[in-house]
């Protein structure tokens, strides 16, 4: 079994596989479905994607809003990146809080970011990014708030970032609110 270590997020956790390591390399379970199981998490993942940033790019932070709100399991498997979570489920105790977890390809570990979470990572080393999503991507349903919100107080540690112009529109946290009659 991994170690499974929760956070001050209900639902939101890091996994860190146990690694096997000889002189050859290493070796790790990425994913079972009875870690999951384990913590009760139930997730049926229909998706996997992957994508390649340069250091200094910050993507984020995006959801998708029911019938297709995604639940994600996130990792490198190259390079280092800064993960953020935030809390957008309506009538929360969390809500709008944030949580941030360093994905290291050395590590090996693991983000399961549940539904009703806006989701982002700053790209600390060049890296190649991992995650499964528990439903499909569906353009319409696609949201997000503006990474650099100073409600949301979040040091993304990096200094100049790349970040696309869809990502420099998305509402404030407080916007999103209003927009959404109090969340996700």
């Amino acid at each position: 079994m991994p170690n499974i270590i929760t956070t001050k997020l209900d639902g939101l956790v890091e996994i860190r596989p146990k690694i096997f390591e000889d002189p050859r390399g290493y070796f790790f379970e990425s994913f079972r479905k009875d870690w999951f199981d384990e913590v009760g998490i139930s997730v049926d993942w229909k998706q996997d994607n992957q994508s390649f940033s340069q250091k200094g790019t910050v993507r984020g932070l995006h959801f998708q809003r029911a019938p297709y709100a995604q639940a994600k399991l996130v990792r490198v498997v190259q390079g280092k990146v800064l993960d953020v979570a935030v809390d957008l489920r309506k009538g929360s105790p969390t809500f709008g809080q944030s949580h941030t977890v360093l994905l290291d390809a050395q590590l090996h570990n693991l983000l399961y970011v549940p539904v009703g979470f806006a989701h982002g990572f700053s790209v600390l080393e060049d890296a190649i990014f991992l995650y499964k999503c528990s439903e499909y991507y569906h353009f319409p349903s696609e949201g997000g708030i503006r990474w650099n919100d100073p409600a949301l107080g979040i040091d993304w540690k990096v200094s100049d970032p790349i970040i696309s112009e869809k990502d420099q529109k998305w509402p404030s946290l407080q916007e999103f609110k209003e927009q959404s009659g109090g969340g996700l």
